[in-house]
């Protein structure tokens, strides 16, 4: 028979155990929950190989991508139109109950780009349409994934198909990874870049790897993990803050030696993350407020915490920054017409604000900002909204960005045309791997480490879309 003190300590015993194990995964906030992840994550990784990371030197200058995610698949066809008047009339009758008016959209006039029509932007983008007129901001044309250069013949006989392709989830993996030939990935481009590149930050407290959007493949990699952090602010554990009651007592509980192997590795971890956090925590609070004022959208105020933290780069010890946002509700199956002009209103408003901040930093040409998302849409519409499709258009926008103009080529715009899969999936003239590259070279990749993050751009002609200075 045990001892009512014996049962007493077993007892307790286990429920420290089991209190650790619920506060840590409940009451550890999603910032420090990921970044206690990253610790362990790089332990793991010291363990294993890692040989294959080839660091860059050392960077003094200060980069940032910001990677707006459009999750849903953003419909190409109503962002940038066609609108002289033979073009206009072939994307109306294609588009049907989908179609804009052609007296609302606005008129872009790209630099150089000329294929015989001429192109506007969705009415509610007049931030992007300025934007691009005073050369701040590109347009990529047909971007998407793509295991090589494909045309409808290669597509009709089967090959260089991406695997899943009208798939989310697969879609969005792949876009994220820029790998579309493999069906598990572990790591994304963003990643790769941080593990390359990370030797070119001084502070190992907080990542060089922010999220405003929790867990994502995209910035993942071998050794490095997104630190996720709140628009609000940075939140070290769930219901507490310093000073309030049980605070102290939590955090000496994590900071206790327990013998369990595992139980002591996941405390120290975590009683690591929350001090990491309590850094990050004071940092943001010194942080001078900015002028610049932001819309009060989910994607406005993301964007404004991530020039917040832009401005305290040099105080984090972050010379290579990235950051990635997920905007949802871009898969518009049906009511196209009024679910979309919110969002792109969002986007467009949320985008210029954060363009202004940079340029009121001084970052203006250190801080590059692209959207991303799962596909294109059907140009046919389907009961008042478009379905899964392939190719899409992308922005790019900073000071370093060769702006005003439009890169790759338009899909011919046909139902049935050369471009055509079915109902206007356009086959993509570009790829994703192509326009990563692009992105990657100006961060600092050199062409000797770009296939570390690109691994299939040896596909493709173009790891330079000339897009950015």
């Amino acid at each position: 028979m045990v001892h009512f003190k014996n049962k007493m300590k077993i007892r307790n015993l286990i429920s420290r155990r089991k209190f650790i194990g619920q506060a840590t995964c409940a009451a550890c906030g999603t910032a420090g929950m990921v970044s206690a992840l990253a610790q362990l994550k790089a332990v793991g990784a010291m363990a294993g190989d890692s040989s294959r990371i080839r660091n860059e030197s050392v960077s003094t200058d200060y980069k940032a991508l910001v990677c707006i995610f459009l999750g849903g698949g953003n419909d190409g066809g109503n962002t940038l139109i066609p609108i002289d008047n033979s073009s206009y009339k072939s994307y109306a009758q294609s588009r049907a109950e989908v179609a804009l008016a052609q007296n609302t959209i606005l008129q872009i006039n790209p630099k150089s780009y000329s294929d015989g029509r001429i192109y506007g932007l969705h009415p509610s983008m007049p931030e992007i349409k300025n934007l691009f007129s005073n050369g701040n901001l590109a347009i990529l044309a047909n971007v998407g994934t793509l295991t090589a250069p494909t045309n409808l013949q290669s597509y009709m006989a089967g090959s260089s198909i991406p695997l899943q392709l009208y798939s989310h989830l697969d879609q969005t993996n792949q876009w994220q990874s820029s790998i579309s030939d493999q069906p598990v990935l572990t790591t994304g481009w963003g990643g790769r870049l941080g593990d390359l590149m990370n030797a070119s930050n001084i502070n190992e407290k907080i990542s060089m790897q922010i999220s405003l959007s929790g867990a994502n493949l995209f910035q993942s990699g071998q050794n490095v993990i997104p630190y996720s952090i709140y628009n609000s602010g940075a939140q070290v554990l769930n219901g507490y803050w310093d000073g309030t009651p049980g605070y102290a007592s939590l955090k000496s509980i994590f900071g206790n030696q327990y013998p369990n192997i595992i139980t002591n590795s996941f405390s120290q971890t975590t009683s690591k993350s929350i001090a990491d956090s309590e850094f990050m925590v004071n940092i943001l609070n010194s942080a001078t407020p900015l002028k610049t004022s932001f819309p009060t959208s989910d994607i406005g105020s993301d964007l404004q915490m991530v020039a917040k933290i832009i401005s305290v780069a040099d105080t984090l010890g972050l010379k290579r920054q990235t950051f990635f946002l997920n905007i949802s509700g871009y898969d518009c199956h049906g009511s196209l017409l009024a679910t979309h002009q919110p969002l792109l209103a969002n986007l467009s408003a949320a985008m210029n604000a954060f363009y202004s901040a940079t340029v009121e930093l001084g970052v203006a040409n250190q801080v590059t900002t692209f959207t991303a998302s799962d596909f294109g849409r059907t140009y046919a519409p389907n009961s008042g909204g478009t379905d899964h499709a392939w190719g899409n258009l992308q922005f790019i926008m900073g000071g370093a960005v060769k702006g005003g103009d439009i890169y790759g080529k338009m899909p011919s715009l046909t139902l049935g045309g050369p471009d055509d899969t079915g109902r206007g999936r356009w086959i993509p003239s570009t790829s994703v791997d192509e326009y990563n590259a692009t992105l990657a070279k100006w961060f600092g990749v050199s062409s000797t480490n770009m296939s570390t993050i690109i691994p299939n751009i040896s596909r493709f002609s173009n790891a330079d879309l000339g897009f950015m200075t």
